[in-house]
Parts: structure tokens; C-alpha cells; sequence
């Protein structure tokens, strides 16, 4: 995984001194507006570990889960929207952004886990859940194992088995710039900067297995679900994304015109008008 990021970072260099590069806006990948100022933010002690939390505004609650080797921050829009009527929480990952790390092995149960925990340390017992891409396949894991949990899930970018990953994600220029900035990222928030190699590694080793459910499994969720991607994803198979919302009992396909795994950022306002659509129908 190591030497895959090494190319990403090759292939971002590359991406920055094209000047062909982004001509669509799937191809683009925007910087997030700054965070707005939380009304709450701080560290919760989870299974060993001080997560980084911010919470925005006040309502019906909902959980923005961001995708692995990122951070909370790339949420600004979707908070800055959101935050009007709900109760947005947003938080870090293990390891990632601010949060801190251990030397326990990352699993998706595990981290599912760690957000669970700090819903118990904020006194939240049920939210919606917005989840992109590892931030989504935590969703599912929660949706499968704790579904008194959820009003709602929104999984974007999701995968539930190893392959549904695209191995052309392993040359994609957007992509790249993403792991690029990602490292720039972790240097800038983390209470270890220096340790982002070792930070991979250890994740690196989940993403080698997981997730591996089975339809058997897929098929006993009950939580209202939406499985979501960009029409120009990345990273995750159409065909997945579609075995995904065939599997799940009830689940809507939302699929996010012009835009790619980093839809958040790519279309703002479409991406907030489609999570409102979903979690707050009646």
C-alpha cells in the first residue's frame, strides 16, 4: 500500500503541472471551506484512544462520517447547511486528522465501535448517519449491528466486499491528489505528524481483508438506507454500488450526476440537497 501511495503522490505532481487536468468537474477536487465555529469540540477517551469531536448547531442529530486518510473538515458545506435545523456531529477517525491512535489493530467493527462510544459520551441514542466512503462502510457495519442506533443511513462510496474496488483507482489523477493532500493534512492536525507512514501501514492491513459481509448478511438490515455514489466514482465499481441497494432490504440507489468519490466537494449544494432529501423524508 505504501508503494501505491508513493505513485498517488507521483501521479498528483503530475496532475498540479497539467494543464488539461479538471476539465469536468467530477475531475476536480476543491479545497472544503473552512469549518464553521462549533458550538461544542473536544476529546472523548474511546477504547483507548482521545477522538476529536466538533458539534454544530441544535435539532434532530446527525452523524458526518468522513473517508479513510481524511478528516472531519471536508464536511464544511454539509455542516454549513445542515447545522441550520440539526444537531451535526464530526468527529476525527482513529488516527486520523486529530484523533490519536494505538497499537490495536483497525477493523471496521472496531471503529464502528469508537463512534458508538462517543454517541454514548455526548448522550446522543439515535442520529442519521452520513457516511463517505470508510466513513459509509462504518455506517453499514452500525446499520447491521446496532440498528437502534440509526434513524437513517446515507453511504456514499461505500464498498462491502474487497472487490468492489476499481484497481483503477491505483492510477486515477483526482485520486492521487487526494492521498497527496491527505499526507499534507495528517502533518498539519495530527498529534503525531511524523508518523504518517506508519499511520498507513496499519491501516493499510484492514483494507487488505475488509470488508467481507455477504448478501446473507446485507439482507438483515433493517435501518432505512440510501446507497449513494457519483456517476464518475473513482474508487467503487457501479456494478457494486448497485448490488449494494439491490441486497439491502429497501434500499434506495441515489446516484450523484457529474461527480465523482469526492462528490461533497465537487457539487455542495447537489450533495446537501440529496442527503436532506434522504434523511429528512417523512
Amino acid at each position: 500500500m505504501k508503494a501505491v501511495l508513493k505513485i498517488f503522490a507521483l501521479i498528483a505532481l503530475a496532475t498540479l503541472a497539467s494543464p488539461t487536468f479538471a476539465e469536468e468537474r467530477w475531475q476536480t477536487l476543491p479545497e472544503p471551506a473552512p469549518m464553521p465555529k462549533p458550538a461544542e469540540s473536544g476529546y472523548a477517551q474511546v477504547n483507548g484512544i482521545e477522538m476529536f469531536y466538533q458539534v454544530f448547531g441544535s435539532g434532530e442529530p446527525v452523524l458526518l462520517i468522513h473517508g479513510g486518510l481524511g478528516h472531519g473538515d471536508i464536511w464544511s458545506a454539509q455542516v454549513a447547511d445542515l447545522s441550520k435545523d440539526h444537531k451535526v456531529i464530526v468527529p476525527d477517525s482513529r488516527g486520523h486528522g486529530r484523533s490519536t491512535r494505538n497499537a490495536e489493530p483497525f477493523g471496521y467493527d472496531l471503529m464502528a465501535s469508537d463512534y458508538l462510544a462517543l454517541l454514548d459520551y455526548l448522550k446522543v441514542d439515535k442520529t442519521a448517519l452520513v457516511g463517505w466512503s470508510d466513513g459509509g462502510i462504518i455506517g453499514i457495519d452500525i446499520a447491521m449491528n446496532h440498528p437502534e442506533r440509526l434513524t437513517r443511513l446515507f453511504a456514499q462510496a461505500a464498498n462491502v466486499t474487497t472487490d468492489g474496488v476499481d484497481p483503477g483507482v491505483a492510477t486515477n489523477k483526482t485520486f492521487g491528489a487526494y492521498i497527496a493532500r491527505s499526507g499534507e493534512d495528517y502533518a498539519r492536525l495530527s498529534k503525531t505528524p511524523t508518523e504518517y507512514d506508519a499511520f498507513v501501514t496499519q491501516i493499510s492491513h484492514m483494507w487488505e481483508t475488509q470488508p467481507n459481509w455477504t448478501k446473507e448478511q446485507l439482507g438483515k438490515i433493517t435501518v432505512p438506507t440510501a446507497i449513494v455514489a457519483g456517476d464518475h466514482d473513482e474508487a467503487i465499481k457501479r456494478e457494486h454500488t448497485e448490488y449494494m441497494a439491490s441486497v439491502i432490504p429497501g434500499a434506495k440507489l441515489v446516484i450523484l450526476e457529474n461527480a465523482s468519490h469526492f462528490a461533497m466537494l465537487q457539487d455542495p449544494e447537489g450533495y446537501d440537497k440529496a442527503v436532506r432529501d434522504f434523511i429528512d423524508a417523512k
